[in-house]
């Protein structure tokens, strides 16, 4: 008789599963108990609380978070994770706003001019405070990728340096099957949205070879969002890292922007060029970069400012002597968007995103320091900032590694928790991509629960959280979501509360401790990753990236060069 067979339907399922696979390891089931809805949801009303102020990066809300985390970390008695023996890593930033910006192209003797931002928004990165593009060749490179796995390059040996270049957004699209010079269904993951497909991907390829501008072709549907989404950040103060990192980077494209489709039919047009045929040749492996006859002109002023951030770290030491300088990492970011002036609410307290993760990983915590005896490699808890304005935090621990990236084996990140009572299922956003998703279904069938890919691929929400930057670098990463299947309701109500909470709380003032939070399944979630980062940090094994992720070469060749 299997050992599960006691775990039928219903809202007993969970307890039951939990006491029966957790009996063989009494060790690990007394870390387990320790995770309960109460210090969550403390945690995360002091975090969310009006006093600190939206945890805005550079503000008095960020002086309270980190004093908080810090000494939540401290009353659990972890180690600083800081080897310089404090709780922090320093984290130099600079915000930046355009204060003018202005742009237009050439083209036969036709100019077209470069509205900001009704019909163009543009950044630079440089940190420079004026920067000016003048007569620079631009140049259709259809999506921008270049990816090897796939034998996929846009750019076809074209010297782009000092160049303007068009580019589409999102991955090649999913093929025509009724097109036979369409793209195998197997390229770039059929519609699920790759690396390749993210604007910031775009942007660094370009720099990478030297280019001088980058303006992407704005479609809402490949987007994933409105033009208004994409005027409204980037006309405002945005930050980026302000100290080079430790890892050679190219220096930045002077001009990072976009443009509404219409202003591309508009200068594909001048240009003698038809944009829907040039638009569907580059669905093709064999599309060449197409020069436009036009010429860009971009002049930006920015002002700029330096704001001395923080990420917050902790440590549980592994009980290995051989294996304790290896890690697993869970992280969450303690920002959100900080407050506004203005009358009514202006506080954005993000609840949701991210104090609830912050509070899951200082309760994942409270877990390991009484699991006995302690798993074999080290935990490390980082509590990243400036996950709002581009991940920062994280890319700076990943580039600035307080330990090495090569002994590090995995990261859990948790970007959210469901508030809406237990599921039978759990969301492995990007799922396929490494064997973290085997060790989380493998602990969830324990449990009898499955996990579930994220059902919007093509939104690439894989791309758009802190785990990503360690995956950049090679890390394998997971990034779990709630899930839907929400016990006891009706089959669309997980479904629904997301939805609602998407439309009317996600980055409002709005996202804010409710009555009607159920913590019941958030604890199920948080006991669940626990124990897979468990077994992992206990394994013979390093994850792996699985065939077909774009991340897998890099980590090959850091684990074979035995460098951070």
């Amino acid at each position: 008789m299997s050992r599960f067979a006691c775990c039928t339907a219903g809202l007993g399922v969970l307890a039951a599963c939990v006491a029966v696979a957790a009996a063989a390891q009494p060790g690990l089931k007394a870390g387990l108990d320790q995770i309960k809805a109460q210090g969550i949801l403390e945690h995360i009303k002091v975090l969310a609380s009006d006093e600190f102020e939206g945890r805005g990066p550079g503000t008095p809300g960020e002086d309270k978070a980190v004093a908080y985390i810090t000494s939540q970390f401290q009353k659990l008695g972890l180690k600083p994770g800081n080897p310089d023996g404090t709780y922090v890593q320093a984290v130099p930033l600079a915000g930046f706003q355009a204060r003018s910006v202005t742009g237009s192209f050439e083209c036969k003797g036709k100019s077209i001019p470069l509205t900001f931002p009704t019909d163009f928004v543009a950044v630079s990165r440089r940190l420079a405070q004026e920067v000016n593009v003048e007569n620079s060749e631009v140049v259709f490179v259809g999506y921008g990728v270049v990816a090897p796995e796939y034998g996929w390059d846009d750019y076809k040996g074209l010297d782009v340096r000092g160049k303007t270049l068009v580019m589409l957004v999102n991955d090649p699209p999913v093929p025509d099957p009724k097109d036979p010079a369409a793209l195998d269904p197997a390229l770039f993951k059929g519609r699920a949205m790759t690396y390749y497909g993210r604007w910031t991907y775009k942007y660094e390829i370009a720099s990478e070879k030297g280019a001088a501008a980058v303006v992407l072709v704005h479609e809402a549907g490949p987007a994933g969002y409105p033009f208004e989404v994409v005027q409204g950040s980037w006309s405002h103060e945005n930050f980026d890292i302000a100290a080079p990192t430790t890892r050679e980077t190219p220096q930045r494209v002077a001009v990072e922007g976009w443009i509404p489709i219409e202003k591309a039919h508009a200068l594909f047009a001048a240009s003698g060029r038809d944009f829907e045929a040039l638009k569907k040749s580059a669905a093709r492996r064999d599309f060449r970069p197409e020069p436009l006859d036009c010429r860009a002109k971009f002049a930006i002023t920015t002002a700029i400012r330096e704001v001395k951030s923080r990420n917050v770290v902790a440590r549980i030491e592994g009980a290995d002597p051989a294996l304790k300088n290896e890690y697993v990492i869970f992280t969450a970011h303690w920002d959100h968007l900080g407050k506004e002036d203005g009358a009514g609410d202006h506080i954005y307290n993000g609840a949701i995103d991210n104090a609830s993760g912050v509070a899951a990983i200082l309760e994942i915590a409270r877990a390991f320091t009484q699991i006995q005896p302690p798993p074999k490699r080290s935990i490390l808890f980082l509590a990243v900032t400036a996950e709002e304005k581009g991940l920062l935090g994280a890319k700076y621990y990943a580039a600035n590694p307080l330990y090495p990236l090569a002994k590090t084996l995995a990261n859990f990140n948790i970007d959210g928790i469901n508030v809406w009572g237990p599921t039978r299922d759990i969301i492995s956003i990007g799922m396929g991509q490494s064997t973290l998703d085997d060790i989380l279904i493998e602990v969830a069938r324990q449990y009898n629960r499955v996990v579930l890919p994220d059902a919007e691929p093509e939104k690439g929400y894989y791309y758009r959280s802190d785990h990503f930057e360690f995956a950049k670098q090679g890390v394998p990463a997971l990034d779990p979501d709630g899930g839907r299947q929400v016990i006891g309701k009706p089959a669309e109500y997980g479904q629904k509360k997301h939805d609602d909470y998407t439309a009317n709380d996600y980055h409002k003032p709005s996202d804010q401790v409710k009555p009607d939070w159920d913590l019941a399944g958030a604890v199920e979630d948080l006991r669940l990753l626990t124990e897979t980062a468990y077994r992992v940090a206990q394994g013979e094994r390093y994850p792996e990236w699985k065939p077909g992720s774009e991340f897998r070469a890099r980590r090959e060749a850091m684990l074979k060069a035995g460098k951070p």
